[in-house]
């Protein structure tokens, strides 16, 4: 059910995030670079003080928007701890309306009761699978403010995104590629290897759309890694094939529970 399974507590932590969020993307000049840095900070907090109580709290809730909620989290921390080395950075505005409509969407769809798992180890499993959505998120991000810059220099602007050098931003992407790669494959091969240790008895590796999907992606990632490697991919074309190998990974996980939980109307 939408909104009406939220809690007070929850429901006003979400609030309070995306009111926190809405301040820097709707006024940043107002609040010039102090004030922006100070808002998100705060808006980070709140959020992740909403996701805490959304999984810890009376009734523990997942689904396709707490993931995203917790993926955009996770760009925002890359962000925040990024600002530090690399001041310059002017994603401020963006990435707080990215906050904002996170928090909104998972505050509409809380998604459903967790159940008493069949292993300790599957929340471990569920936190590498969101860890490698953060990390490849947080890779798009850095591949968008890429183009963003070659782009500025083909235009001969005297500022490229942020000041932050291009050589910089791209070798930043790939290391969030890398790091992403590895936890999606431990995801993977957990999921295939431990299905009935992790989900119980009886439960076996079946090639849903959620195994296709995550599959298709790890290909697509696999292919960019390679072709950096042995063939010097760089600029559009190792752009391309990462937002194809991000959307199939997309699908995987928000995209399905996305069709059962609002399209079909089933918890899972």
């Amino acid at each position: 059910m939408i909104l009406a399974s939220v809690s007070p507590v929850g429901a006003a932590l979400s609030v309070a995030a995306v009111i926190a969020y809405a301040t820097p993307a709707v006024a940043p000049r107002r609040l010039g670079p102090p004030g922006m840095r100070l808002a998100l900070l705060l808006a980070w907090a709140l959020h992740a003080a909403a996701l805490a109580w959304s999984l810890l709290g009376d009734t523990p809730r997942f689904g396709f928007a707490p993931a995203l909620s917790v993926t955009a989290w996770l760009v925002l921390t890359v962000y925040i701890i990024e600002s530090r080395a690399f001041p310059q950075m002017t994603a401020h505005a963006a990435l707080s309306g990215l906050g904002a409509a996170a928090v909104l969407v998972a505050l509409l769809f809380a998604g459903t009761p967790l159940h008493k798992t069949a292993s300790p180890w599957l929340p471990l499993h569920w936190a590498l699978g969101i860890a490698s959505y953060g990390l490849f998120a947080a890779a798009v991000v850095h591949a968008w403010l890429m183009r963003r810059a070659e782009k500025q220099i083909r235009l001969a602007t005297e500022a490229q995104e942020g000041g932050v050098p291009l050589l910089t931003l791209e070798r930043l992407t790939f290391r969030f590629v890398q790091a992403g790669f590895v936890l999606l494959s431990a995801t993977l091969l957990a999921g295939l290897l431990f299905t009935e240790q992790l989900y119980g008895a009886g439960r076996a590796w079946k090639w849903d759309h959620k195994a296709v999907f995550s599959v298709l992606s790890w290909v697509a990632f696999a292919v960019l890694l390679v072709g950096r490697a042995r063939f010097g991919w760089r600029g559009r074309k190792a752009v391309r094939t990462l937002y194809i190998g991000s959307l199939l990974l997309l699908l995987a996980y928000a995209g399905s529970r996305f069709v059962l939980e609002v399209v079909l109307g089933r918890p899972s």
